[in-house]
Parts: structure tokens; sequence; C-alpha cells
């Protein structure tokens, strides 16, 4: 039972541990990229503007009222309008903020703390219109997709990688976050680490409200192989590493 309870020190705010530590930012030090970078000439999808896309049900409050987890899927694929959607509402960027003629931060239409925003989005497609089955990238600050690679026997292995759940193996789609901790650490050094966790929330709880806008459902997840998440989306585990998915399509 002591080990539970110590392990709730992490929950707690220790901001009053930092009163000694110079931070990254504080030593002047480079930022951390605002996205992670990639090849220019990979494989790159235009998605549909925000301006441009009609939502079904575009009611808060019912979106609200009606919002919960959704575990089976049917056969119907998403749009490119949708998931377009679904991204934008889950990591959008809405400006960049510039300083000393460097990008600085990005505002989204999620909160993160100092605007750090130390995920990046990675998506396992299986049922999209107009996209190839396989791993795909959110590039939030262009709202594009990048096509990472395809992926053998993809739904067994998403089975396999979340413990059995077998409902994610039967979505049109399924969000991975990553976390790049060093955005965060680089400004609030320890005090970075339940930030990031508390913006994990703010993002996958607007995909709940987007999906209710386009009649589809999602169920968020945390019990994952570690291991088996982070070699699907080919991250490190170390400086990157997943934290959350949340399989989404129709219902």
């Amino acid at each position: 039972m002591s080990r539970i309870k110590d392990n709730r020190n992490f929950m707690k705010s220790n901001y009053y541990e930092m009163k000694d530590i110079v931070t990254d930012q504080m030593k002047d030090l480079q930022q951390p990229h605002l996205q992670k970078q990639y090849d220019m000439n990979s494989e790159i999808i235009d998605l549909i503007p925000i301006d441009n896309i009609n939502i079904p049900n575009d009611n808060l409050l019912k979106n609200i009222e009606h919002r919960k987890s959704h575990r089976q899927f049917i056969d119907k694929p998403l749009t490119l309008e949708e998931l377009s959607f679904l991204l934008w509402a889950s990591q959008g960027v809405k400006s960049v903020i510039e300083r000393n003629n460097k990008s600085y931060a990005t505002i989204r239409t999620v909160p993160s703390g100092g605007a750090r925003h130390p995920f990046e989005t990675y998506l396992l497609i299986n049922n999209v219109t107009e996209l190839k089955r396989g791993l795909y990238r959110y590039l939030a600050i262009e709202h594009k997709l990048i096509f990472l690679n395809k992926v053998d026997n993809q739904n067994d292995k998403i089975i396999d990688a979340t413990l059995e759940q077998k409902f994610t193996g039967n979505a049109a789609v399924v969000f991975i976050w990553s976390c790049i901790a060093y955005r965060g650490e680089w400004r609030y050094n320890i005090a970075s680490h339940k930030a990031m966790l508390l913006d994990a929330g703010h993002i996958c709880q607007n995909l709940y409200l987007a999906c209710e806008g386009i009649n589809a459902g999602t169920c968020a997840i945390a019990a994952y192989d570690q291991e088996k998440v982070d070699t699907l989306i080919n991250v490190d585990g170390k400086d990157e590493f997943s934290v959350y998915l949340s399989p989404a399509g129709k219902y």
C-alpha cells in the first residue's frame, strides 16, 4: 500500500520543487521543434480545410449529452472530410506565434501547459475513403497527413498491442498519441510531466465530442503494451513514446 501512496505524488503539483532549478529555456538553449520534422519528399495528403467541412450534428450541448465510449463499430468508412474534422478538432493549429523571427508556440483547438503541445498524432488507417491502409502522421501545422508505411496484418497487430481489445481492429482509424517529452521539459523541467498527461485528456475529450458531431464514436484506451505500440508507430520509446490511444469509427 505504501508504494501505491508514493505513486500518488505524481498527481500533485510539484512546482515548488523547481525554485532552485534552471530550466533549459532559462539557459537560452534552443527550444525543440513545434512539430516532429519529416521528409518533404514523402507522400503528403491534403486534408479538408475546416471552413469547408460540413458537420451534421453541429450542436455542442447535444454532443456533450450524448458523449460516451463506443466499442462496437460497423463496416462503414469514415470520409476524408470526417477524418479532417476529427484531426482538426483534437490537435488543429489555429495560429503560430512568432518570437524573434522564429516559430515559438502554436495555439490549437485544445489547451496545453505553456502552449508546449508535446503530442504527435499517429493514425492507423483501416477504412477511410481516399486513403490506403497503413500508418500515417498528422502534420498539424500544415493540416495535412504524411503516409509513413504499410503495416502487415495491421488489425491483428493493433489488437495484440492493445491487450486483445478486439474492437481496435474493427475501427475505421485508431488514433495513437505519442509524447515528445522535451517540448514540455524544456520549459518546466520536472513539473512538465503532470501537465503533459493533463494535455492528453484535453485532446481525447475533443475527439469524443467531434465524433458525436459526425455520427461516429470512439473509446479512449490507456491499457496497452508500451513496447508493441511504440514499435508499431516506429518511435524510440525514450525521447518519444506512446501515451494514449482511441479507435474511432461508425457505429
